[in-house]
């Protein structure tokens, strides 16, 4: 059976690696490199040569078909488990918050608001289902939860920087599974996972694998149009060129696939039309020096900056892997008209740096190596009041088309490499299941 998968990020990929051992796969890929949002950069300098990703990412210890892919793939031993020191930049000042101890010094909040942050952290993580909680607003229940302290004062700038105009009318799931993804830490604080050497390594593998199994790859290759004819998938037309197939995995953002298949998925093209993306401005910054010598590696900002975090990736990995610091600076901007989106690069790094310089007083122009940005338009969904009613099926509706990524069940809702692994074997096995194939 021939399969086109659209989109080489890691749902494409992973439901590749599941379907090539048996058929014929061919990926296509409009970008120049492969990985979406999981694509690297590759970094020479006099000393080094390395990867490091364009948009900073991690593994948790709940991420099991990540992990269980990895092994699979024999990169287990490049698997380490390191202390990700978070803190919270407030009127100009750093807050450890890794321990209880720590959080208990936030003076931010009072310490009837601390009680009563702590009791919102604890009853979360008694929640199994989330589902009750996806029409209610994130603003609302943290407002009832825990009053207007802790929501204006804690979970406000957070939201803001993560959802922008869009903040007030993100749902309480969102907010709950967000919370108990990252409340999973001991009495030292949060380990995360991280592949030494970069998650190119699980790109490079993914890729190695569908190739080595008569599958192709092949990047600068847009799908405009998945032909459709009496309810099923005929083929795709890539570059002017049509290629006939017997299936198709779409990973595409729900506005693009709605103007592929030309409106033509019935009932699900309202919710295609529906479904709002936001994009991000991340930039990568090569240091001489270290940014926040406390050893942060992740920093959430309430202040007039034009970025909502610094993750300090060189004070997570050991700076030794890299010969230089690396410093992620990076912010979410929710339509086309951002300036984010629609300023020169050069003009979004100076806004960044002078971001750093009235954050951090010793910070210097003159450490700065390198610069890199890396903006997408598509980046992952707003997960709105009511989102779970737009959570896209597998099976898109005509016989042979299939869906998965940021939009499916896995992602939601939180969002995660995980999530996308999960997202590409789901589509790839109710393919199988449903054409008589085999993996």
């Amino acid at each position: 059976m021939k399969i086109v998968i659209i989109g080489s990020g890691l749902a494409g990929l992973s439901a590749g690696y599941r379907l090539c051992r048996a058929n014929e796969v061919l990926i296509f890929e409009k970008d120049p490199d492969i990985g979406g949002m999981s694509a690297s950069y590759s970094i020479a300098h006099s000393e080094k040569k390395y990867f490091i990703e364009k948009y900073y990412h991690h593994i948790f210890r709940s991420d099991s078909e990540l992990l269980a892919l990895i092994k699979e793939l024999g990169l287990e031993k490049q698997m380490l488990w390191l202390e990700g020191k978070n803190a919270y930049f407030v009127d100009g000042k750093n807050y450890p918050m890794n321990t209880p101890v720590e959080i208990l010094h936030f003076s931010p909040l009072s310490i009837l608001d601390l009680a009563k942050l702590g009791l919102l952290v604890l009853r979360i993580r008694l929640i199994k289902d989330t589902t009750p909680y996806d029409r209610v607003k994130a603003k609302d229940w943290i407002l009832d939860t825990a009053g207007k302290s802790v929501y204006e004062n804690f979970f406000a700038p957070l939201m803001k920087s993560k959802f922008g105009d869009n903040a007030e009318n993100v749902s309480a799931a969102w907010l709950i599974g967000r919370v108990k993804i990252r409340s999973d830490r001991g009495k030292e604080g949060e380990k995360l996972g991280y592949m030494r050497g970069g998650f190119n390594s699980l790109i490079e593998a993914l890729a190695g694998e569908i190739t080595a199994n008569g599958g192709e790859i092949r990047t600068n290759r847009e799908v405009t149009e998945i032909m459709i004819k009496d309810n099923a998938v005929e083929g795709v037309i890539v570059n002017g060129d049509f290629v006939a197939c017997d299936a198709v995995i779409s990973t595409a953002e729900p506005v693009v696939l709605d103007s592929i298949t030309g409106g033509k998925l019935g009932a699900l093209h309202d919710t295609l039309r529906n479904i709002h993306y936001q994009g991000t401005a991340c930039a990568l910054i090569g240091l001489d020096s270290r940014l926040m010598g406390d050893g942060n590696y992740w920093l959430n900002i309430k202040a007039d900056v034009p970025f909502g975090a610094v993750i300090e990736h060189t004070n997570f990995l050991p700076f030794e892997d890299y010969g230089e610091n690396l410093v992620y600076v990076t912010s979410y901007f929710q339509n086309r008209k951002s300036p984010l989106w629609t300023q020169k690069e050069e003009d979004v790094i100076d806004s960044y740096l002078k971001g750093l310089e009235r954050m951090f007083p010793e910070f210097s122009r003159k450490d700065v190596l390198w610069t890199k940005l890396y903006r997408r338009i598509d980046t992952a969904p707003v997960y709105e009041q009511g989102y779970l009613e737009k959570v896209l099926p597998f099976a898109a509706g005509p016989s042979g088309l299939y869906l998965a990524g940021m939009f499916s069940s896995s992602n939601y809702p939180e969002r995660s490499m995980n999530g996308s692994v999960k997202a590409g074997f789901e589509s790839a096995e109710l393919l199988m299941k449903e054409k008589g194939t085999k993996s």
